[in-house]
């Protein structure tokens, strides 16, 4: 476990710009039974999450024409529990973080793995989400 000191600060980044904390088995759940798009990140304290997967984010919700309907993160290495109970829904993909999946009324339509993240930039990033909220989202 990472000291919350640590944490908090890369936690609010997501949050700041409109994603919701699950830190429980039972907020995951929730948030999977909600209809539409989701997009649900796995937060780490690694580089490349700090380097490109959060900016990346961050960048696509600024460009995209159309978003996932819901913005959902859970932090490895933090909240234990939830992170299981998110990768049991990311399933077959093996556990990776940080990660970013997205899901179209509970089922997980495209998986980005933390190594299709690191040695690429945030922008490269961003474009890669557009264009896949492009294909699952609606206008």
């Amino acid at each position: 476990m990472y000291p919350k000191e640590l944490t908090d600060p890369m936690k609010q980044e997501l949050i700041a710009i409109g994603f919701e904390d699950l830190d429980t088995p039972e907020k995951v759940e929730a948030a999977m039974k909600r209809p539409g798009v989701t997009m649900v990140v796995v937060n780490s304290v690694c580089g490349c999450a700090a380097g490109a997967a959060r900016p990346g984010v961050r960048l696509a919700l600024q460009q995209a024409r159309v978003k996932p309907d819901h913005l959902v993160t859970v932090f490895a290495g933090v909240d234990k529990e939830a992170v299981a109970k998110a990768r049991e829904y990311m399933l077959p993909y093996p556990p990776s973080s940080p990660s970013i999946a997205i899901f179209k009324d509970g089922d997980l339509m495209h998986f980005i793995q933390r190594h299709e993240i690191e040695g690429r930039t945030a922008e490269m990033i961003a474009e890669h989400l557009v264009e896949t909220f492009e294909e699952l989202c609606t206008v």
